[in-house]
């Protein structure tokens, strides 16, 4: 059997080892969370974000807003591009007169128009040739046409801002004023850029930059809304295209430090005011793009735009709003991936990014996020660990399912209400990884554990019970523990006269044959078997588990054991008879003995009673006798009384019941009669009613019932004995057992 001092210290170093190891499986985890620079994590959370932006779309606001598109109708009719600027020229004065409130340019001029005829006449005259043309060649400068045209409309030019190249980029148009931290102190550095040659940027209202910083996986999710750019600060395209159309004159940069801003401790950006709009940044000025796909933005062809039975139309689609010049033909697409859709023409984003600071719905990533998903996973792991440390397999699966069920909830409940990105991944990874590694390590010492059990218990308990205990070891009190135990001692009548008549072997046999099925029965009936004592059989009921009803369990099974000694006896010459006992109290149950060698087993008076009760049922020629403990847990059963008896060792008398059968027979009539008359018999003796009992008796007599033959004989000649000696007041007809 199992060591009290084995059994605790296994306890405590399984749990050790437990925290031991759930515990470096999650800060290891979180470690390298932590630190490593980009994980697989990482990308696992923006494609969450992602799923997000797909489950739940953000819905169009309806901003002023029109994408004029080179497309391959456009290119069909005024040729390849490029065009030549004066083309362009022609588009931006019609858009202009078309009453636009801005027109931004998805796209960088950054050479002269190799097809303006000043720059042929050049190379004319150098190869040679003798030309008349007029002295006003700035005429026919196509760059020119197109700045003369940018300046006769409100137009933000576009710029590309680059870490891959140190070209230098134009002065910005706007200008920058800034509460809290200068952001030029914060705010990532970029080297140069790609932008348009200087009469056009000079001529335009407006300089924005429209390139897309994309994601590791090339993805565009955040767009830089301010870049620090070789010393200055420029807006992005949408936000200059919105300073234009408001007629602002300058942006406003919130920093941490500012009024009403928490100051961290370290410089931030956390919004830009953009005339009368405000967007709310993250601290490195980005914005996470919230797209709606744009269902209803007014895309049109440039070839349109010249089409005059289109005028009314035209007319009611441009004027106040927004257009942004893009390009989706063959060969000039300008794609990009987004969360919604795997290619997008860029100027769309900008339109959606138009739509949704106008609209002001933003996506936040709050800079707590980080350290609430880290502390996040750090409780839900440690909760895991004690789960797994202390419940069972399927209860610890259950609960890390609901741990990562629970960490998506919150997530997805975060965006879904606040637009709030708390990223799931790292709490349900981190809960699933340490699951992942406890849980083999706990079955694996369960199952060692298991083993043992099924070994030390499986020769005195039922196979089902076995399996129980060894499913929760720590039903198991080794140490010793008090509980409420129903108690059985049997007994073979006669067995030691009947052993001097046989030989070695054929006792042998003999014992087992009789032991065998009575145990069967009793491992059957849940009972846990204590000793068997030569042809005496020690078990008791409910340790080390807990068994229902474990009264009425002893007793079926004692009725069992001598139904079962009936089939055994036919056949034989000289029948066997058994005495059972029972009894239910308190007892002090565990592993009994020294350090060295000891059994599980059950000490205390209520096994010395059960004992004792055994031994009665020789005195009184009945099969099973009970104490009152037992009938009342039980008492749907056929029992009749039998005496109260002070037996050796105590010295408050006991009620002692003998059981006759199962609830069947406890309805049979013939046993309703027996019990009225043998009640009547048992309430006369102790009241001292000789004609009563003399009268209950002779009904008995007449009954005959050769169970209780000698029960009855008993009572004759105790009726015989006080007819000669009549009760006095003292009497209360107790019996004193004179033996055990």
């Amino acid at each position: 059997m199992i060591s009290p001092r084995n059994r605790a210290s296994g306890e405590r170093r399984k749990g050790y080892v437990i925290w031991a190891v759930g515990l470096l499986t999650l800060l290891v985890g979180l470690s390298v969370s932590a630190f490593s620079p980009v994980t697989i994590l990482d990308r696992l959370t923006v494609l969450v974000f992602d799923g997000y932006q797909r489950a739940l779309p953000r819905e169009q606001a309806g901003a002023p807003v029109v994408v004029v598109d080179i497309d391959e109708a456009a290119i069909a009719q005024f040729g390849q591009w490029p065009w030549p600027r004066t083309m362009l020229a022609r588009m931006v004065d019609r858009l202009g007169a078309l009453g636009a409130a801005n027109i931004a340019f998805d796209m960088v001029f950054p050479e002269p128009d190799r097809t303006s005829l000043n720059r042929i006449v050049e190379e004319l005259k150098r190869s040679g040739t003798e030309l008349a043309l007029p002295e006003a060649l700035a005429d026919l400068d196509n760059d020119r046409v197109l700045a003369e045209a940018f300046a006769r409309n409100k137009v933000t030019a576009g710029i590309a801002i680059s870490n891959e190249t140190d070209g230098a980029l134009g002065p910005p148009k706007a200008g920058f004023s800034f509460a809290g931290a200068d952001p030029k102190s914060f705010l990532p550095p970029y080297r140069g850029g790609v932008t348009n040659i200087a009469p056009l940027d000079a001529a335009a209202a407006g300089i924005g930059f429209f390139s897309f910083p994309p994601g590791r996986d090339g993805i565009v999710r955040e767009l830089p809304i301010v870049a620090n750019a070789q010393g200055a600060l420029y807006p992005a395209l949408a936000a200059e295209a919105l300073r234009l159309a408001q007629g602002a004159g300058s942006y406003i940069v919130r920093s941490t430090g500012a009024s009403g801003e928490i100051d961290s401790g370290r410089a931030a950006m956390t919004a830009l005011k953009d005339g009368g709009l405000e967007i709310p940044t993250g601290p490195l000025g980005t914005i996470w793009i919230y797209y709606s796909g744009m269902p209803d933005l007014p895309v049109m062809s440039a070839a349109a735009l010249f089409d005059p039975q289109e005028e009314a139309r035209l007319a009611a689609a441009i004027a106040g709003h927004i257009v942004l010049v893009g390009t989706s033909a063959v060969g000039l697409r300008d794609l990009v991936a987004t969360p919604i859709a795997a290619s997008m023409p860029g100027v769309m984003v900008h339109a959606e990014i138009i739509d949704q600071i106008m609209g002001e719905t933003f996506l936040s990533r709050p800079d707590w996020a980080e350290g609430a998903e880290t502390l996040t996973a750090f409780v839900l792991g440690v909760l895991l660990i004690v789960t797994v440390r202390r419940a069972g397999a399927l209860i610890s699966s259950a609960i890390t399912v609901g741990l990562v069920v629970s960490a998506l909830a919150i997530s997805w409940i975060a965006f879904e209400r606040a637009r709030l990105l708390i990223d799931p991944v790292l709490p349900a990874i981190t809960v699933a990884t340490v699951f992942a590694v406890t849980m083999p390590l706990l079955l694996l010492i369960t199952n060692r554990e298991k083993l043992f059990v099924r070994d030390a218990f499986k020769r005195y308990l039922a196979p089902t019970l076995v399996e129980r205990l060894a499913d929760n070891p720590q039903a198991l009190e080794l140490g010793g523990e008090e509980r409420e135990l129903t108690v059985l001692f049997s007994d073979i009548r006669g067995f030691t006269a009947l052993s001097e008549n046989l030989t070695p072997s054929e006792l042998t046999t003999l014992l087992n044959t009789i032991l065998t099925p009575m145990t069967d029965i009793l491992l059957r009936g849940e009972a846990m078997i204590d000793k068997y004592i030569g042809d005496a059989i020690m078990a008791f009921w409910n340790a080390p588990l807990e068994i229902s009803d474990h009264r009425r369990k002893a007793c079926l099974a004692a009725l069992a054991m001598v139904e079962e000694l009936g089939a055994l006896n036919r056949g034989r010459d000289e029948p066997l008879r058994i005495g059972i006992g029972l009894n239910t109290g308190p007892c002090c149950v565990g592993n009994l003995g020294s350090t060295k060698r000891f059994s599980y087993s059950a000490i205390g008076d209520s096994v010395n009673v059960a004992s004792r009760i055994e031994g009665l049922t020789k005195t009184y020629g009945v099969s099973i006798l009970v104490s009152e403990s037992v009938r009342e847990g039980a008492e749907d059963l056929a029992f009749l009384p039998v005496d109260r008896v002070k037996v050796v060792g105590r010295a408050q008398p006991l009620p002692v019941y003998v059981l006759m059968g199962d609830a069947e027979h406890a309805r049979d009539p013939a046993f309703l009669a027996l019990s009225a008359a043998h009640s009547r018999m048992i309430r006369a003796y102790r009241a001292g009613d000789l004609a009563g009992l003399e009268a209950a008796l002779a009904e008995l007599t007449r009954l005959n019932v050769p169970e209780l033959a000698k029960l009855h004989q008993i009572y004759r000649e105790r009726y015989s004995e006080l007819w000669e000696s009549p009760p006095g007041d003292g009497w209360d007809g107790v019996t004193v057992a004179r033996e055990k």
